[in-house]
């Protein structure tokens, strides 16, 4: 009965260090990505304040075809005074 006894510990001890091996397998390859996915996070909070700053400087630029007309107008104008005056 020793040898039952002794055959039986044994399976719950394999499976118990096959058990533990997963477990540290998965936890080997789970921090990393977890850590890499905290400095993206970080990283995407600097990027979205950059992009934030990037739209305040280039509002003014959506006004440059309203100052693009209003030059080409201001050109006409100088150009038929200038027909105009003989010149």
């Amino acid at each position: 009965m020793s040898a039952l006894i002794l055959a039986s510990t044994t399976g719950w001890t394999i499976g118990y260090i096959v058990g533990l091996i997963v477990v540290l397998a998965v936890v080997a390859l789970v921090v990393p990505i977890l850590l890499l996915a905290r400095r993206i996070g970080t990283q995407a909070a600097t990027i979205d304040a950059g992009l934030q700053r990037a739209v305040v400087s280039t509002a003014a630029l959506s006004h440059l075809n309203v100052t693009i007309e209003s030059a080409e107008a201001i050109v006409d104008g100088l150009r038929r005074g200038r027909q105009r005056l003989g010149g």
